[in-house]
């Protein structure tokens, strides 16, 4: 049998595979160039974003759990203006597209990060984290927020006409209303979904184990969260969703797109194995063939739930 076709289109960014790095867990790929070919990979989503570097949240912030891990990094990163200096070059001799992921403390900052990428063509997208809180709301996160959440989207969708993912958080009552709400918006995409809020406690030492006590769980834990969440939300929308959360291997990747997803993200699989992506990416090949599918779009939403 010939190679399934594995090419996917995620809201008029065509993928040569559905495979693509989550935020926050690959750096900026250069970092993995030595365990994998890096050109195998649908998309590379880079670090978080902001208009300035951000240095972070102090140690510990980093916590192994059972089935997962709790982070509390607090987006540190270099910085828009040292990513395109010293970082976009090398993204730009890879053929998968680079997609940068973007937050800020206010609606004005995410218009501005937007603005300042849209004329870099080494740039294919955007995603928009939208887990972050808005210092000018009392600190209440912009994607728990379905007005603040609109208002965000439809900022950077002003400023840009990359394509544009916006990640939402699972930490709302109904995820299905704010993925109405970035469709409405101008989102071409959605990302489901950000950390779960979380916390570990020592109990010899009566402290949390994060300086920040809390901090975003990743991981198999949440998988079966993200897959429900994924799943609801594909019931609700037009545009294609990309199902991150608790990914490990290709069954896990299957498993999402057969609940609605049209590509998936790879986070927490690569501190546990650094060339997990392309694990998953020969899994899918795999599978794919043994069930005589020769093309993966045939398996997006075909999850039977009735009798």
């Amino acid at each position: 049998m010939t190679t399934p076709d594995l090419s996917v289109d995620i809201g008029g960014l065509t993928l040569n595979n559905p495979v693509l790095t989550a935020s926050g867990t690959f750096g900026y790929a250069r970092e993995f160039e030595h365990y994998m070919d890096l050109n195998r990979l649908g998309g590379i989503i880079v670090k978080g974003l902001s208009l300035t570097p951000a240095k972070g949240n102090p140690p510990p912030r980093i916590v192994e759990t059972d089935c997962g891990m709790l982070n509390a990094i607090g987006l540190e990163n270099v910085g828009v203006e040292a990513f395109i200096k010293d970082k976009l070059p090398f993204l730009e001799t890879l053929d998968p597209p680079a997609i940068a992921n973007i937050y800020g403390k206010t609606v004005d900052e995410y218009g501005a990060l937007a603005e300042r990428l849209e004329t870099l063509d080494a740039v294919k997208g955007l995603e928009v984290n939208i887990s972050c809180p808005n210092v000018k709301e009392g600190g209440i996160a912009f994607g728990s927020d379905p007005k603040l959440a609109h208002q965000v989207v439809k900022v950077v969708r002003a400023k840009t006409t990359k394509h544009l993912m916006v990640k939402l958080s699972p930490n709302v009552t109904d995820i299905t209303q704010i993925a109405r709400v970035a469709e409405d918006a101008g989102a071409d995409a959605l990302s489901v979904i950000n950390t779960v809020t979380g916390m570990a406690v020592d109990l010899a030492t009566r402290r949390p184990r994060l300086a920040n006590v809390t901090g975003g769980l990743s991981g198999p834990a949440i998988k079966p969260i993200a897959l429900r969440m994924v799943w609801q939300t594909a019931q609700v929308v037009g545009i294609p969703v990309v199902g991150v959360g608790g990914i490990m291997n290709a069954t896990d990747a299957l498993e999402f797109i057969m609940v609605g997803a049209t590509a998936i993200q790879v986070g927490t699989a690569n501190f546990v194995n650094p060339d997990s992506t392309v694990a998953i990416i020969d899994g899918m090949i795999a599978w794919l063939r043994e069930n005589k599918i020769d093309d993966i779009k045939q398996l997006i939403g075909t999850l039977v739930t009735g009798d």
